[in-house]
C-alpha cells in the first residue's frame, strides 16, 4: 500500500457526520489542517468547544495497541501538569473508534479520535529568545522523565523496531538514498549514516533509556504570550512518532527542529541544552554523540521528506517545510565541524546557566 492510499481523504461532510455521530457535537465550522500522513480537521461546535478531529492513516489504524498507548500518554502527561492534547470520549465513553469509511479506495477501517484544541501559535511563528529555547529543552526533558513512571499493558508496542522515524533507525535510510541522486548532500548523508553505525549503534547500552515523543518539532509546540516580550509553552501536539528510545535522542531531535528558520541556528543548541540539563544532565557517552545525533535527524528529515513527496506530490509544500531549510542547516553543521559546534553548544549552555544564576542573584 502506498503512502497516498494509506492517508485518509475524508470530505468535510464525512468529517462533520462522524463528529456528530461519535461525539454528539453539532458542528458550527470545520476546516482541514495540514498533516503528514494522517488527516486532521479543526472543529468548532455549537456547544462552544474547539477540537481537532484526527483520522489515522490505514497503516497506523491497524495498530490498536500502539494507538492506545499514545492516547493514554497524552492524558498521563496532562494529568501531571504538561499541556498535552488529550482525547475526548465518544458518546459511549471510548477514547478512540475504528470507523468504516470510503475515501475513494473502497470502504476501509480508519481509527478516529477527537482531541482537545489547545490555545496558542506554533513556536515556528515567533521569535525564539534563549529563555524560550531553554524552556523547550526543560519541557522535553521533563516530559521524558515523567514518562518513566507511566504504566500500560501495551508499552511493548513502543518498541517499533523498524519504524523509519525512530532515531535508532538511521541505518534504514540507506534504502532510500536514491531520492537524493544528483544532490551534493547525498555524500554527507552517506557519511553520517556510516558514523552512526560505528559511533552510536555500539554505544546504545551506555545511553539512558526512556520513552521518546520523537517529534518535538517547531510545528508541534504551541506558545502563548507571557508578558510584553516573552512566551510560555501552551501546547504539546502529535504523539504519533512515540517509541522506546533514549534521553539523548529526544534532546538531539529537539535541538535539530529548534534550529529551523532561526537567525543564529548554531547558538540554538546551547539554550536548549541548558534547559535539558536543568532536569537531566548528559553523561559523557551521551555528550560524545550529541552532534552526530543532530546531524542524523537532519538526514532523516531530508531523505524521508524527498521520498514522501514522490508519493504525495500534491502535499509537497507541507512535506518540505522542515526539509528545505534543514538541508542548509545540515550543510552548515557538517562544514562547521564537530569540535566547533560542540564548543558553541557546551560552552554556551554553561554560560547560559551562569548568567541565569547571576540574574537570579540580582533579583533576589
Amino acid at each position: 500500500m502506498s503512502v497516498k492510499e494509506s492517508k485518509p481523504n475524508l470530505t468535510v461532510s464525512q468529517a462533520t457526520d462522524i463528529t456528530g455521530r461519535l461525539f454528539g457535537l453539532t458542528v458550527s465550522s470545520i476546516r482541514p489542517l495540514p498533516s503528514y500522513d494522517d488527516q486532521n480537521f479543526h472543529v468548532v461546535s455549537s456547544e462552544g468547544g474547539q477540537y481537532v478531529l484526527k483520522v489515522m492513516n490505514l497503516a497506523d489504524s491497524q495498530n490498536l495497541p500502539l494507538l492506545e498507548v499514545q492516547t493514554h500518554t497524552m492524558n498521563f502527561l496532562w494529568q501531571r501538569g504538561l499541556p498535552a492534547q488529550t482525547a475526548v470520549p465518544t458518546v459511549t465513553g471510548q477514547l478512540m473508534s475504528l470507523e468504516e469509511i470510503d475515501c475513494g479506495f473502497g470502504v476501509q477501517k480508519y481509527l478516529v479520535r477527537l482531541l482537545t484544541f489547545l490555545p496558542g501559535t506554533t513556536i515556528a511563528q515567533v521569535t525564539c529568545t534563549p529563555q524560550l529555547l531553554y524552556e523547550v529543552g526543560r519541557t522535553a526533558a521533563t516530559m521524558d522523565t515523567i514518562l518513566l513512571q507511566m504504566e500500560h499493558p501495551h508499552l511493548r508496542a513502543l518498541q517499533r523496531e523498524n519504524f523509519i522515524w525512530r532515531l535508532a533507525s538511521v541505518p534504514l535510510l540507506e534504502q532510500f538514498l536514491s531520492v537524493l541522486d544528483g544532490d551534493p548532500l547525498q555524500e554527507v548523508v552517506k557519511k553520517v549514516i556510516e558514523q552512526f553505525k560505528t559511533r552510536v549503534v555500539p554505544k546504545l547500552n551506555s545511553f539512558r533509556k526512556c520513552i521518546n515523543h520523537g517529534d518535538f518539532n517547531e510545528q508541534n509546540i504551541l506558545v502563548e504570550p507571557d508578558g510584553p516580550s516573552s512566551y510560555r509553552i501552551s501546547g504539546i501536539l502529535d504523539f504519533g512518532d512515540m517509541s522506546s528510545g533514549y534521553f539523548v535522542f529526544e534532546l538531539a531531535i529537539t535541538i535539530m527542529y529548534m534550529m529551523i528558520k532561526r537567525p543564529r541556528p548554531l547558538a540554538v543548541g546551547a539554550a536548549v541544552l541548558a534547559g535539558w540539563e536543568s532536569v537531566i544532565p548528559l553523561n559523557p557517552e551521551e555528550r560524545d554523540v550529541l552532534y552526530l545525533l543532530v546531524l542524523s535527524r537532519f538526514c532523516q528529515s531530508l531523505v524521508l521528506a524527498h521520498y514522501t513527496v514522490l508519493q504525495q506530490p500534491e502535499n509537497e509544500e507541507y512535506l518540505m517545510v522542515t526539509a528545505r531549510p534543514g538541508a542548509q542547516l545540515l550543510q552548515l553543521l557538517w562544514e562547521t565541524g564537530r569540535g566547533e559546534v560542540e564548543k558553541i553548544w557546551f560552552s554556551g549552555a554553561a554560560e547560559f546557566i551562569q548568567n541565569s544564576l547571576r540574574t537570579d542573584g540580582v533579583n533576589n
